[in-house]
């Protein structure tokens, strides 16, 4: 199986930890959900730089954690995961969540999205929550906060 997950930094100096852990949950979550592994990379930014591509690529005039651009093929899962470290570190706040556990959900909700899941009504919306839940619930030990 080819695949590979890379993170990177826009504009924001922040580092994710325990890279290899999460790389091998992202792929396990991969092939729980009956997909294929391919290409993911995780971009982390800061809010200026994601509300501007927001802008540009979505016509959306808006702070958000994440955008997510898929380039999947059939069932083999690849795409780019921007997330806005400084919405993670607000909504943990205003969630009451550790932030590494804020990140990995704003992160597995990105690979959920290229799994399939939307959130566009507030069916799908509860779909993708559970989703959530169960994945990070599923994470290795040393990842839990």
């Amino acid at each position: 199986m080819n695949f590979s997950i890379n993170f990177f930094n826009e504009d924001v100096p922040y580092r994710i930890k325990n890279k290899r852990l999460v790389k091998d949950w992202i792929r396990k979550t991969i092939l729980k959900e009956n997909k294929t592994p391919g290409d993911i990379n995780i971009i982390l930014c800061s809010d200026d730089f994601l509300h501007t591509m927001n802008n540009k690529y979505l016509q959306h005039d808006e702070l958000t954690d994440i955008i997510t651009f898929d380039n999947s093929e059939c069932d083999s899962i690849s795409g780019d995961l921007y997330i806005s470290i400084e919405r993670v570190i607000d909504n943990s706040t205003i969630f009451s969540k550790n932030k590494t556990d804020e990140l990995h959900r704003v992160i597995i909700h990105g690979v959920l999205h290229l799994c399939g899941y939307t959130d566009k009504t507030p069916e799908d919306t509860e779909k993708i929550r559970s989703a959530e839940d169960l994945h990070l619930f599923r994470r290795p030990d040393e990842l839990k906060h």
